[in-house]
């Protein structure tokens, strides 16, 4: 079983950028699907971006031109650059995986969660 590890969380002003890590404790190209998704207290977790083990993206439409998702499969690694952040990116944001392949909207939920990683904007 692969487990994703999340790194580069904290605090940033906003307009600032952060970079997300995520690696995998094992080879990444047997999950289709990777991305992100984040969570606020008292509010259901919500999807970010994901990407395909070709390359292909879909970002939710708050991120679109400020987020840019990409993986590495040769370093087992999944990058999530966030530039422009804002007080409303605050969050936890989890690292996900699936076997399966979808990239559009209604995928279902990722059988593969990491711990997350706090994402703080301040104002």
């Amino acid at each position: 079983q692969v487990q994703l590890v999340e790194s580069g969380g904290g605090l940033v002003q906003a307009g600032g950028s952060l970079r997300l890590s995520c690696s995998a404790s094992g080879s990444i190209f047997s999950l289709s699907t990777m991305g992100w998704y984040r969570q606020t207290p008292g509010k259901q977790r919500e999807f970010v971006a994901r990407i395909t083990r070709g390359g292909s993206t879909n970002y939710t439409d708050s991120v679109k031109g400020r987020f840019t998702l990409s993986r590495d499969n040769a370093k087992n690694t999944v990058y999530l650059q966030m530039n422009s952040l804002k007080p409303e990116d605050t969050a936890v944001y989890y690292c996900t995986g699936d076997r399966n392949y979808c990239l559009g909207s209604g995928c279902p939920p990722p059988a593969l969660w990491g711990q997350g990683t706090q994402v703080t904007v301040s104002s």
